[in-house]
């Protein structure tokens, strides 16, 4: 019998569970010897995005290589380059600088988001972002860096962006400052929306609580105002004022990765492609698509998943589930996650704990906190390299909610 192959592009969130989720799958069938799975990703490596906006570097990047191999699965050092939807075949370039073409049974794609970066002068010169661990590396290289200097600009740093990384990252920020200059120095963090409120995909339940704790931790917020130019030396806001300002740090928005629009489809506003409950690509029935590259109803109330670790657990599972499923003989899973809860970090004020698509508010301050950290440090991090266990975590119905 010819073995068929599976292939996965990203190692993030939706891609180790989907990887977990289809050796699950098999296993279930005994097929062990008659499908491969391949995870392509430049490194067998989670890096934990959510928390980005820290610093603990040593903690955001777990290694999933004895994971992967435990449970059977392959990992490619390198990226897909091309998806072939109409021959099953994807251009891989491998970190070694080879190129090859794998043929496909089933592909996911789970390749997740990059931060939109429009066409603002001077954004990509000179903001930093939190996007991806190297960038966050180079914002905390680049704030160090201004130890030396006395000036008001140096002391000052700029969030475009009042939404959820914006606002955890600008809470966060005076803390980190003072580590730089001293416990006693007067710092300035502004946070640039430009909407008319704080948070708006937040919604004004949380509201409250975030302009609380941003105002005991000395976060400036300025609404309805638009980055329109940045330098080395501050921003430009719509209307022509200037702020003097060392360091801008850019997070407004994400994108789907790239390779979305490759594959034929319905693609949303952000370039996600529209799927159907059990994440096919409407297109290319052998495509499934998991994590921020898919638009997909979580419930019947007209919700979608967010790009959030919380939902792309979720769909890595149902996708990797239903790619090996439908080729060991198993029934497919219909991806549902009704319900939605929010933990937003506010520094060390505390956090904000929702739940609902209305956001509701259940916890604050320090017991928030105190979720936070859980969901941060353990409950998002992938599993230890135990077959059984790990395989058992990987149930396309499992969900980890507060």
């Amino acid at each position: 019998m010819t073995q068929k192959n599976i292939v996965i592009a990203g190692s993030g969130f939706a891609g180790v569970w989907a990887a977990l989720a289809a050796a699950r799958a098999v296993s279930q069938a005994g097929r062990e010897g008659e499908v491969a799975i391949t995870v392509v990703s430049p490194s067998a490596a989670l890096h934990i995005r959510p928390r980005l906006y820290e610093t603990a570097f040593d903690e955001l990047a777990p290694d999933v290589s004895a994971l992967f191999a435990t449970v059977g699965v392959r990992h490619l050092p390198g990226r897909v380059e091309r998806i072939h939807a109409a021959d099953s075949t994807l251009e891989v370039s491998a970190n070694d600088g080879t190129l090859t073409t794998l043929r496909y049974d089933r592909f996911v794609l789970a390749t997740g988001s990059r931060l939109f970066m429009p066409d603002i002068p001077g954004l990509r010169e000179h903001s930093f972002n939190v996007d991806q661990l190297a960038d966050a590396q180079a914002l905390d290289a680049h704030l160090k860096s201004l130890a030396g200097r006395s000036d008001r600009a140096a002391r000052t740093v700029v969030v475009a962006g009042g939404g959820f990384t914006g606002i955890e990252t600008a809470a966060d920020m005076p803390q980190r400052l003072r580590a730089v200059f001293g416990d006693s120095a007067d710092v300035r963090v502004l946070i640039v929306e430009q909407a008319a409120d704080i948070g708006p995909d937040l919604g004004p339940g949380p509201r409250p609580v975030i302009l609380e704790a941003l105002g005991a931790l000395g976060v400036d917020i300025r609404t309805s105002a638009r980055v329109t130019a940045i330098d080395a030396d501050g921003v430009t806001l719509e209307g022509g004022e200037r702020i003097a300002a060392a360091t801008v740090v850019w997070t407004a928005g994400a994108r789907a990765n790239a390779l979305a629009a490759q594959v034929p489809g319905e693609h949303d506003r952000y370039g996600r492609l529209v799927a159907d409950a059990e994440l096919r690509a409407g297109e290319a029935p052998a495509i499934f698509v998991a994590g921020d590259v898919v638009q997909a109803a979580t419930d019947d109330l007209g919700n979608v998943a967010a790009m959030s670790c919380q939902h792309a657990l979720s769909l890595g599972r149902v996708a990797g589930h239903n790619a090996a499923a439908e080729l060991v003989g198993l029934p497919t899973a219909r991806y549902s996650q009704p319900k939605y809860v929010t933990c937003l970090d506010l520094g060390p004020w505390g956090a904000v704990y929702t739940e609902g698509w209305d956001r509701q508010v259940k916890l604050r301050d320090q017991e928030a906190k105190a979720l936070k950290r859980a969901i941060n440090t353990q409950w998002i991090y992938p599993p230890a390299a135990d077959r059984d266990a790990a395989l058992a975590l990987a149930d396309p119905y499992y969900v980890i909610v507060p």
